[in-house]
């Protein structure tokens, strides 16, 4: 029988983040595609040293949001973000091309991740301007669409983050968002395998490398096989 495989994926191109360091560890990459953080030139970097690696590059879509790096709740009609997911998604396919790889999957960051959980218009607006590229995220409204319509869907669990009684992500206005001690991180991630397909380590906290090396280490060492999306 074969060995269960789990994904690592981390957020790139943020220019908060150790990119090369991390993409020697994760085996997908959710690429910022400029409209939260990231440009042109960084994305082609990130792309090309997962090309070189055989990292999965995954476009991570936001709200048009740079000052809050996409963490601000917007009011976006379905039109309009439906056009601004579809112009990061064609934008990041370009330059994937163009460093010799190819956009795998769909993952919204920040304040739109958190809403198409469970608004069905903005969840529609990010698929409809997406193409028919596999999505990643938590269940919810997004996922739940997407696999109507016949696209893969990812579910994914953060081994940093901490999480509500409902399954929900802490909100990073309160105590307990963040977990930054590495044992229950790694404790954490291995618990999260269990029944995710992907497990995410967020890139800007301070030790991403040393968790992320820590994460996957205690995953291959617990009988998975590390594959990307």
């Amino acid at each position: 029988m074969a060995a269960p495989t789990i994904d690592l994926n981390a957020d790139l191109g943020e220019e908060v983040t150790d990119d090369s360091a991390l993409l020697a560890v994760v085996t997908s990459a959710n690429v910022a595609c400029g409209y939260h953080a990231g440009t042109a030139a960084i994305m082609g970097a990130v792309c090309a040293e997962a090309a070189r690696l055989g990292v999965s590059v995954g476009a991570q879509v936001s709200y048009d949001d740079r000052p809050g790096f996409g963490r601000l709740a917007r009011e976006v009609p379905y039109a309009v973000l439906r056009d601004q997911v579809a112009d990061q998604v064609g934008t990041l396919t370009e330059i994937a091309a163009a460093a010799g790889t190819s956009v795998r999957y769909l993952k919204p960051h920040g304040a739109l991740y958190h809403r198409v959980l469970d608004d069905e218009d903005q969840a529609r607006a990010v698929l409809d301007g997406s193409g028919d590229l596999p999505v990643l995220g938590m269940p919810g409204r997004l996922l739940t669409l997407a696999a109507a319509t016949g696209r893969t869907v990812f579910h994914e669990g953060f081994p940093d983050r901490g999480y509500t009684p409902d399954g929900r992500l802490v909100p990073r206005s309160e105590p307990g968002a963040l977990v930054t001690d590495e044992a229950r991180i790694v404790a954490q991630a291995l618990e999260l395998a269990a029944t995710v397909d992907s497990v995410c380590l967020h890139g800007d906290s301070p030790d991403a490398v040393a968790h992320a090396v820590a994460v996957r280490r205690a995953l291959a060492e617990g009988g998975l096989v590390l594959r990307g999306l």
